[in-house]
């Protein structure tokens, strides 16, 4: 079992930048592939970006390609995505999701992570 928390939303203008971070507790953290995903209002709830946790190889939707960087502590058991250049359309509530241990999932897909929390809001104003 793992616990996550996000924090580090807001509200910014185009062009700013924010840094999400997932504080997670509980065993295996270092074991873990992770996960951002977003849901805008009215929309299905989509992936951001992803890293494995063996190597730690990182994946991203196209559309935040060169923006978004996630990375990983394990020492501090610390999930975050750096966002720069935010635009209108990255407004959305923006949740931290957790594999199990050891687990090769398919890193885009929502229905392969086990955990999650409870989401931060982010909103950038044109």
């Amino acid at each position: 079992q793992i616990q996550l928390v996000e924090s580090g939303g807001g509200l910014v203008q185009t062009g700013d930048s924010l840094r999400l971070s997932c504080a997670a507790s509980g065993p295996s953290f270092g074991s873990r592939s992770m996960g951002w995903f977003r849901q805008a209002p009215g929309k299905e709830r989509e992936f951001v970006a992803a890293i494995h946790w063996n190597p730690d190889t990182t994946y991203y939707l196209d559309s935040v390609k060169g923006r978004f960087a996630i990375s990983k502590d394990n020492a501090k058991n610390m999930l975050s995505l750096q966002m720069n250049s935010l635009q209108p359309e990255d407004t959305a509530v923006y949740y931290c999701a957790a594999a199990r241990p050891y687990q090769d999932i398919r890193l885009r897909v929502e229905y392969e992570y086990s955990y999650w929390g409870q989401g931060t809001q982010v909103a950038v104003s044109s």
